[in-house]
């Protein structure tokens, strides 16, 4: 009974290591995706990044603002876990950038742009993958 139990045991935590790598990179991907398109809101001149975004000549300020919500998304997703402060933030970071992403989806929808939509399911679902996982399938513990 004993190699029984050892044996379950030890494909949990294999299992458990496995979710804990993929939810490393997928939090890797996000922070690299979601940091660059954050610098390039924040930081282009909005003239320049009209030519990139036409939404951008339209709606300035909430360009900016999408940035430094990807931005802080970028940074949640990777130093509160990396450092195990507060590591909790890495999953609300998820959720938050969930949230960014259905507003994007709708937005593009109520303007009729449908192609972008798919990029925002897919990061979005991305997103999730890490809330849920860090929240529940693979949680990081604090630093003590």
């Amino acid at each position: 009974m004993d190699a029984q139990v050892t044996a379950i045991d030890t494909r949990a935590r294999t299992a458990g290591r496995g979710l804990h790598v993929a939810l490393w990179i997928v939090q890797g991907l996000l922070a690299l995706a979601f940091g660059m398109a954050g610098v390039m809101k924040v930081s282009l001149p909005i003239a320049e990044l009209a030519e990139k975004l036409p939404l951008a000549a339209d709606l300035p300020r909430l360009v900016r603002f999408i940035g430094v919500s990807e931005l802080a998304g970028a940074i949640g997703l990777i130093l509160p876990a990396l450092l195990r402060i507060r590591p909790r933030l890495t999953a609300l970071a998820g959720v938050g950038l969930v949230t960014v992403m259905l507003l994007g989806s709708i937005f593009h929808a109520t303007r009729g742009e449908w192609s972008p939509i798919a990029i925002n399911a897919v990061l979005g679902g991305l997103a999730a993958f890490v809330a849920w996982g860090r929240f529940r399938g693979a949680p990081i513990a604090a630093r003590a």
